[in-house]
């Protein structure tokens, strides 16, 4: 009989034995107890009888059985567990080796013996407890020995990643021990010096304002320098041409007409009054205001194309704290004014880029700026509805305008003496100020929508404005009527600018649109679209043509695109180049009047263009 061991998963084979003998007084037999054999043909089983029988044969066999007494006819059928034997001892030590050829010998002979009888039951008897005690401890302290040994390994890997954790930390803990000492000596160095160079501050204040200064006086010495240049030239035309009346019909010079007192001696002072005495001067029916001036004809003079195909970046400068939304060029010197919204404007040194000069006063942005032709003022258009005239010489600002309502977009000299200004509006007005006396001589009124941009007709009285009612007008500033209106713009109109010859007008708009006008018949001469098909272009915010007119360049809003520069050819502007202007959007242009090199401003900076 075979019973399983549930901890090993072993199976032990125990011999139960049955006592029994076939023959009576058999020694160690029990005679079985005779079953009667008389049978009853009449009596029949009851069914209910039967099952209620097999309940309670269940119930006893569930029942526990005592544990000394053997079982008897009142107690059921019983198993009682007997010893192991020594061959099934064998049996399951073989098997828990796994000895299969061994087990198999051994049942062989096993078997062989006793069938032959030769096995004595003494020697095959069971096996005492102990043996089956001294297995189970044995195989438990292997199984301990087996863990003892894992956890053993397991405690030495722990060991060695706790000596190289606690390696680690004492390496951190002495780089930060040496860190913090670093640290410490660095925030002593720090104050030291911060100490050290606070005694310095003033100082550079100071020398800044002295460099200031004689940089400022270096450019007043240099206008100064070139008005006393052009008055010789102009004192040395008029004594050329005083000398070339004098002279006879055989270029001999004839003596003035001055009557001399006889006997000798000096010219009397009557005399030498009538001599020094200088023609009268026509002067206006208003002394204070200033005459408009008359057209003149422009000389034919030929300018150099701008070579922009040689143009490279050559520098970025980086002095406003906001966007820079205004250049100017000096007319005479390599100098360039720009504005900012940072409510300031500075002047440079080109191509070094040294601060001249700068000023504040404005209570907003500036808009815009330009140069006055003889270069000794600055005019500046800001969003505090002001434009203010700003004197090198004097060193500040001299005349405040402020008869526009809404911010000042635009402002601009004209191109005779620079005795008049034009200012544009948001309050859809354009207005001419005496530079003179500060009063505004015309207001021009006809726009439906604030005016973006303005410019002069060179060699002319007249004005044109480009305006956000998609308009581009044409002014008279004697008049203060409308010329001309330019129909075409399918947007707002963000700047306008003539060729150097007066003969035609550029013009941009919000859908990234140039529009070349021609003033002589009043018609449009070219449409250029910077927009890609089935894409809203960006806004052109400035444009400018070359003194030869036969370059144009645009600033766009458009990163990519940044300046586009058109060269003209068969009378049509085409494509050429485009340089990267700074990083965000190009807000305006400047071209210098000899056009080796040209500008544009944009977010806190504005970049350089000069031949290679």
């Amino acid at each position: 009989m075979s019973e399983e061991n549930a901890t090993d998963n072993t199976y032990y084979l125990e011999e139960v034995d049955i006592e029994a003998s076939g023959d009576e007084g058999a020694e160690g037999g029990q005679p079985y107890d005779e079953v009667s054999e008389d049978f009853s043909d009449d009596e029949e089983e009851d069914l209910g009888a039967v099952i209620n029988q097999l309940k309670n044969t269940k119930k006893n066999s569930d029942a526990p059985l005592p544990s000394a007494s053997r079982p008897n006819k009142s107690q059921g059928a019983q198993v009682t567990k007997n010893p192991t034997v020594v061959d099934d001892f064998i049996r399951n030590f073989l098997i828990k080796l796994n000895m299969s050829q061994t087990l198999d010998t051994f049942n062989t002979e096993w078997y062989e013996l006793s069938e032959a009888g030769q096995l004595n039951k003494e020697d095959v008897g069971t096996v005492a407890d102990i043996y089956q005690r001294n297995e189970e401890l044995d195989e438990q302290v292997k199984r301990l020995r087996t863990e003892v040994k894992k956890a053993v390994n397991i405690a030495e890997k722990a060991r060695g990643t706790w000596d190289k954790f606690r390696k680690e930390r004492d390496f951190h803990r002495m780089h930060h021990r040496r860190v913090v000492q670093e640290k410490n000596i660095l925030i002593r160095d720090m104050k030291r010096l911060k100490k050290h160079y606070s005694t310095f501050e003033p100082a550079l204040q100071a020398m800044r304002a002295k460099y200031e200064g004689a940089m400022k006086d270096k450019m007043l010495m240099r206008l100064e320098k070139d008005r006393a240049s052009n008055k010789i030239t102009t004192l040395q035309t008029q004594i050329k041409s005083y000398e070339s009346m004098r002279l006879d019909g055989d270029g001999e010079a004839m003596p003035m007409p001055v009557s001399v007192p006889a006997g000798g001696g000096d010219i009397p002072k009557t005399t030498q009054k009538k001599i020094n005495k200088k023609p009268k001067s026509r002067s206006p029916k208003n002394s204070n205001e200033t005459p408009f001036p008359k057209p003149r004809e422009l000389p034919n003079i030929t300018y150099d194309v701008m070579p922009v195909e040689r143009f490279e970046l050559k520098k970025t400068f980086r002095g406003h704290k906001d966007t820079i939304s205004g250049l100017a060029v000096h007319p005479t010197q390599e100098i360039v004014a720009t504005a900012s919204d940072d409510r300031m404007w500075k002047m440079w040194n080109m191509p070094r880029g040294e601060l001249i000069m700068s000023g504040s006063g404005h209570k907003d942005w500036i808009a815009a700026l330009d140069f006055h032709p003889k270069g000794h003022l600055l005019s500046t258009a800001s969003g505090d509805n002001t434009v203010k005239l700003w004197d090198f010489n004097k060193g500040k600002c001299t005349k405040t305008l402020a008869d526009h309502t809404q911010a000042v977009w635009d402002c601009c000299f004209d191109g005779f003496n620079g005795d008049f200004l034009a200012s544009v509006s948001m309050d859809q007005t354009a207005r001419i100020w005496d530079t003179m006396t500060g009063k505004c001589r015309q207001t021009f009124r006809g726009h439906v929508d604030s005016i973006n941009s303005v410019a002069f007709q060179p060699g002319t009285v007249n004005l044109c404005t480009a305006s956000g009612d998609k308009t581009v007008s044409l002014w008279d500033i004697r008049t203060a009527l409308c010329i001309q209106t330019f129909y075409g713009h399918e947007n707002a109109v963000l700047s306008c600018n003539f060729t150097h010859q007066g003969d035609a007008i550029a013009s941009t708009d919000s859908d990234g649109v140039i529009k070349v006008w021609d003033i002589r018949k009043v018609t449009e001469r070219q449409h250029i679209s910077t927009t890609e098909s089935g894409k809203p272009g960006a806004p052109l915010n400035d444009v400018k043509f070359d003194r030869s007119g036969e370059r144009l360049v645009a600033a766009s809003d458009n990163c990519a695109m940044g300046i586009t520069v058109y060269g003209l050819k068969d009378g049509r502007y085409e494509l050429l180049d485009n340089l990267s202007g700074p990083e965000g959007p190009v807000h305006k242009l400047a071209i210098a009047p000899n056009g080796k090199y040209m500008m544009c401003a944009g977010k806190e900076a504005f970049r350089l263009f000069g031949l290679r």
